[in-house]
């Protein structure tokens, strides 16, 4: 008596499934490289600085570098989280992994950069300016690691936070993003590499008052509680050609005009979340105004 075997359709590839999870992890591996190569870079700039004959040349030349694998590094972060969001493999390591990513690339590598191309190698070493540049270094560091503990505290129980705590909305950020102000310091250096040392004692202090004010600012604009669209919600819905042709031609003047065009998205989405912020200040007053007012004039007119 022979018995026939069912046959059965085959299971799903588990294995392919499996390796979707590698795709997020691996561009947030690459943005972890991006700024281990900016930090090195930066050194390495210091370093031809600081010798007996500065070389300034190949100096600019290892700070142009920093500034660019900090850009690809934002390039990188954008990324795995969309790739992660459409192919549905959001995984709480993924997210953990991301933040301590984000803490080397746009926190401690930015403030090197700052440092060693900036008021670093500029103010006198030993006096109180030195001093505050350094915190001001640190300073930041320390703003952008917090702001990056609130958001995964935000985002993962938003409802339990004590009183007081902005609520989550996830068409914007509350502070400023770290990889923002981290791509703000690369895309002023990829601008202008020359390091500040290079235009002279006096004129080298007052861009190194101005660029430890900018990095005070940033730092102080990362624990603040004003909202930064996110742009979660751009390409993800059908029939997004336009979106995606814009950004392709953002991406071709990017190639062509680095120098500036990057320095101006970073500019000009900075610029975009204060202005909405002081005219939404401002409305709200000439409302209340507005609602206060009424109730007189119904009285007065009774």
């Amino acid at each position: 008596m022979t018995h026939e075997v069912e046959e059965r359709p085959n299971p799903p590839r588990r294995g392919l499934r499996k390796g979707l999870y590698l795709i997020p992890s691996a561009f947030t591996a690459g943005n972890i490289g991006m700024g281990f190569l900016s930090v090195m870079e930066s050194l390495r700039g210091f370093q031809l600085l600081g010798s007996v004959n500065p070389d300034i040349a190949r100096a600019t030349a290892h700070f142009d570098q920093a500034a660019v694998a900090i850009g690809f590094a934002l390039l990188f972060d954008m990324l795995d989280g969309r790739i992660a969001r459409l192919t549905k493999t959001t995984t709480e390591i993924g997210i953990q992994l991301d933040s301590i990513a984000d803490v080397v690339t746009f926190g401690l590598a930015p403030a090197v950069l700052a440092y060693v191309w900036g008021y670093g190698a500029a103010l006198t070493e030993g006096t109180d300016a030195h001093r505050l540049a350094w915190f001001l270094s640190f300073m930041y560091l320390i703003c952008g690691a917090f702001r990056l503990a609130r958001f995964n505290v935000q985002a993962s129980r938003p409802r339990v936070l004590s009183e007081g705590t902005v609520k989550v909305d996830k068409k914007s950020f509350v502070g400023l993003p770290i990889p923002v102000a981290g791509g703000l310091i690369a895309a002023l250096v990829h601008f202008s590499p020359v390091p500040i040392i290079y235009f002279g004692p006096e004129r080298a202090q007052i861009y190194a008052v101005l660029m430890m004010l900018l990095v005070g600012f940033l730092s102080l604009m990362m624990v603040s509680t004003w909202r930064f669209s996110s742009f979660k919600t751009v390409g993800t819905r059908r029939g997004s050609m336009r979106t995606i042709m814009l950004v392709l031609c953002v991406g071709v003047l990017i190639f062509l005009y680095s120098r500036y065009v990057l320095l101006a998205i970073v500019v000009s989405y900075i610029l975009y979340g204060l202005l909405s912020r002081m005219i939404g200040i401002v409305w709200r007053r000439s409302d209340a105004a507005e609602a206060k007012i009424e109730p007189v004039s119904r009285s007065s007119g009774s």
